[in-house]
């Protein structure tokens, strides 16, 4: 994948063949243009998949059941189940709590202060009516199955009379991006941005897409997530897949097939390629800053 004469921000007539079919690690200090290489020359062209921590457009009363497309077969799952329209379980249309119009909460201006959120009396934050609850799917109501973790989610929709295939590989790929512990309600305006980085993901893992970009995706997670992150990349991969991270975590590095180095500092002092090739020559060379921090990293 060629880039030629980049000179957004600090870039300095850059050019660089960024190889398909594997996974490319651009790395780099802060400020030495990683994100102005990638996301300035790469994320408008059709191939692309680009995914960034930028804020998910939507409102407090979206969650990750609603932005994923989850909610549509869970909706739908239920009202086979029950012989009752789909709409009366969303808490945005005919099943909505008439109090808190499906919110959960009250919201109380104050005027000068900052407003006050309340739970809803009638529902108990539920956001639904009690007629609604009277209806279950394997034994649960809808907001039982709501306030389920993923990984809940993953098991409950499986098999047995609650298994619906839909709902299951949407839940399997948020499971994938180390998000099995985000509820299915929780609300977007909750999330980190490494969450919703990794939501994003999720949810276009399914484009047609042949270059996927992602900018910092470990950001906020633990060590145990990471090593689960890095699963998902190399299956991408292996699904024939190429996929451009930018990442300063070494773990994410070391795991590379090639990296990029940009610097040799920030700002004026960066904007050139400093090393491309191997992890494993990158630590041998210890020619970058990039690399001696590498090198530390895997004992080298």
């Amino acid at each position: 994948l060629p880039i030629r004469g980049a000179r957004t921000h600090n870039l300095r007539d850059v050019d660089v063949d960024i190889p398909l079919g594997v996974l490319v690690v651009v790395t780099g200090v802060a400020g030495s243009g990683k994100s102005s290489l990638i996301h300035g020359s790469l994320a408008k062209r059709d191939d692309v998949v680009s995914v960034d921590q930028t804020a998910i457009r939507g409102s407090r009363r979206s969650n990750p059941a609603t932005y994923t497309g989850l909610l549509d077969p869970i909706r739908k799952a239920f009202a086979k189940a029950n012989g009752v329209k789909p709409a009366l379980f969303s808490a945005n249309s005919e099943g909505a709590c008439p109090t808190c119009n499906g919110a959960g909460v009250i919201y109380t201006d104050l005027g000068m202060m900052a407003g006050v959120a309340s739970t809803c009396e009638d529902c108990e934050g539920k956001r639904f009516q009690p007629a609604v609850l009277d209806y279950h799917l394997g034994g649960r109501d809808i907001s039982e199955v709501l306030a389920m973790s993923v990984d809940e989610a993953e098991t409950f929709f499986s098999d047995g009379e609650a298994r619906t295939p839909a709902a299951h590989t949407i839940l399997d790929r948020l499971a994938d991006v180390g998000l099995g512990y985000l509820t299915l309600g929780q609300p977007l305006t909750t999330l980190s941005g490494g969450e919703r980085q990794r939501l994003k993901l999720a949810t276009r893992m399914g484009d047609r897409g042949g270059v996927y970009v992602l900018d910092e995706p470990t950001t906020g997670l633990h060590l145990a997530d990471v090593a689960q992150l890095l699963g998902l990349l190399d299956r991408l991969v292996d699904a024939g897949k190429s996929v451009i991270v930018i990442e300063h975590h070494q773990a994410v590095m070391a795991h590379a097939d090639w990296i990029i180095d940009l610097g040799p500092g920030a700002g004026h002092d960066g904007g050139r390629i400093v090393y491309e090739g191997t992890p494993a020559d990158l630590v041998a060379a210890r020619s970058t800053l990039t690399g001696e921090h590498l090198a530390d990293y895997v004992g080298a």
